[in-house]
């Protein structure tokens, strides 16, 4: 793992979810993120997919932050997410990271799951891709990236490696905006 690439990437991701710009990652800031990710779906954040989505983003805030020593109800500086984020990449291994980000994945899933199978398809992806500000063109090249089995569909364990794999430095596409 080149760990510069994954810290660029994980100060990116921190400057996106601290959505009040107040130099700490509190809670409130992921529970509105899910709520954004929802409104991009064209679902309120009282929807049963957004409380799911809510939930898992709470389930990981309150493991980074255990990690950091500061509590559920505490806040995050960037230094301590950089440093809990980049220690469950690295060094937590597989099965914790899947635990992790697993619920923020299908929470994601159940929002863009259009024909509820459990997986995201080509349009769905492209919707999923335009939520988060990518345009078409780059998310079709995206989904043919992610498809690491080449069915036409991807499974949240696919989900999951690119996520991972992003962080690596090993693929261009970032899954979570």
């Amino acid at each position: 793992m080149d760990s510069s690439i994954a810290q660029e990437r994980l100060r990116k991701r921190f400057a996106k979810w601290d959505v009040d710009g107040s130099g700490s990652l509190e809670k409130a800031d992921l529970q509105q993120e899910a709520t954004h990710i929802g409104q991009a779906f064209g679902q309120d954040g009282d929807s049963a997919q957004v409380r799911q989505l809510a939930d898992a983003f709470t389930a990981m805030f309150d493991h980074l932050a255990g990690q950091a020593g500061v509590g559920s109800d505490g806040s995050l500086t960037e230094e301590q997410f950089v440093a809990a984020t980049g220690s469950m990449i690295a060094e937590g291994g597989e099965q914790t990271f899947n635990n992790v980000l697993g619920p923020v994945m299908r929470g994601i899933v159940g929002l863009c799951d259009k024909n509820a199978d459990g997986q995201i398809n080509r349009d769905e992806w492209k919707a999923w891709m335009q939520g988060v500000g990518v345009d078409e063109s780059q998310a079709e090249s995206a989904f043919d990236q992610v498809d690491a089995n080449g069915n036409g569909e991807l499974s949240v364990d696919e989900l999951l490696d690119a996520v991972r794999d992003y962080h690596y430095g090993r693929l261009e596409v970032e899954l979570l905006g």
